[in-house]
């Protein structure tokens, strides 16, 4: 094991000085030159097969989307050991995202705020930097996801997915369809039943027409919000099976304080990602498998920030786990922890 993954705990309180934001971008960038420099000083080989969706992961613990947007950065953070990567959300046309700030540290929780609004470099920049990924060539699982345009009216949001889908399609090992961010206005309505169906509806008509145009059959996940009512995950169970989508992601970031009310930050607006979204996550994933049975496949993310969450995330059903502010948190061993513990559970 490399001794560089060790050193994170004495980076991270020089990272915590700066800017969340510009820790965020320095910090992908030192990844970026080390793994061009001295690959081997990052990889870690955690091999735990796992099959899902179709798909030969090489172990159950995957990177969240959000983290990387562009996609410009999959090498370096495949080497890390992650046995599928998630990036994105790509919206057709680039867009600059909220205001700056728009990401803040709530360290006595280990939680973060983020209000980013799907900044993102536009769809054919995000092609192009998937296209020259080297971890994806040599086998990498890589999910691709996908949103609308803040401009684009919640009306025709279907058509800024179907662009979406129609441009990832031949690149993505998995397609997941971002309807739970809760920084670009009125997203989440789209997780309303008859919302829903119709917008994963129009999706799998047009991944048949793909299906037939590349020969590859390539599996759409939904990404969900914490903040549900069991009718309304109860809705969402219903909308996958009638449209015959692959899996969902429970859960992204929650609206709710609970957790970290009096502490600095704490009000900005935002979803707020970390510890306090890990129950969330657990009774939604818990009511799915409930709904759906004991093969559909569940990504369990929100709040991991050891191998005890992630077994957590699978005793309530989930068959994966991604990982996000964790890794900000903890550091890459992290991810190790995570497939130590679900070995040790004897999955």
């Amino acid at each position: 094991m490399s001794l560089l993954l060790h050193t994170y705990g004495l980076v991270r309180p020089l990272l915590f000085k700066m800017d969340a934001e510009q820790a965020h971008e320095f910090t992908l960038k030192a990844l970026d030159r080390i793994h061009q420099l001295a690959g081997h000083l990052l990889k870690q080989d955690l091999s735990l097969p796992t099959e899902l969706m179709g798909l030969s992961l090489k172990n159950p613990v995957g990177l969240a989307a959000g983290l990387d947007k562009n996609g410009a950065h999959i090498d370096a953070l495949g080497a890390l050991g992650f046995g599928f990567v998630e990036v994105g959300t790509v919206t057709p046309l680039a867009q600059a995202g909220n205001p700056k700030p728009r990401l803040f540290r709530i360290p006595a929780k280990q939680s973060l705020i983020n209000r980013f609004g799907f900044n993102n470099d536009g769809l054919d920049q995000f092609i192009q930097n998937v296209k020259q990924s080297q971890w994806h060539r040599q086998g990498g699982i890589l999910g691709l996801n996908i949103g609308k345009n803040a401009a684009t009216p919640i009306e025709e949001a279907t058509s800024d997915y179907l662009k979406g889908l129609d441009g990832v399609y031949a690149h993505a090992d998995y397609v997941t369809v971002n309807i739970s961010s809760p920084n670009t206005q009125n997203l989440r309505a789209l997780q309303a039943e008859n919302e829903l169906v119709a917008l994963l509806s129009a999706l799998n008509a047009r991944r048949q027409t793909l299906q037939a145009q590349y020969q590859r059959h390539v599996p759409i996940v939904v990404k969900i919000a914490p903040d549900l009512s069991i009718d309304q995950v109860d809705s969402i169970a219903h909308a996958v099976q009638q449209t015959h989508i692959d899996g969902i992601i429970a859960t992204n970031t929650t609206l709710t304080r609970d957790a970290v009310l009096g502490l600095p930050h704490a009000n900005e607006q935002g979803g707020l990602s970390g510890p306090a979204v890990h129950a969330l996550s657990l009774e939604v994933l818990a009511r799915l498998r409930t709904q759906l049975g004991a093969d559909y496949p569940l990504i369990g993310v929100g709040g991991i920030h050891s191998g005890i969450q992630a077994v957590e995330k699978f005793q309530a059903g989930a068959n994966a786990v991604q990982i996000y502010t964790g890794l900000i948190y903890q550091g890459p061993l992290l991810i190790r922890d995570c497939v130590d513990a679900l070995r040790n559970l004897g999955r």
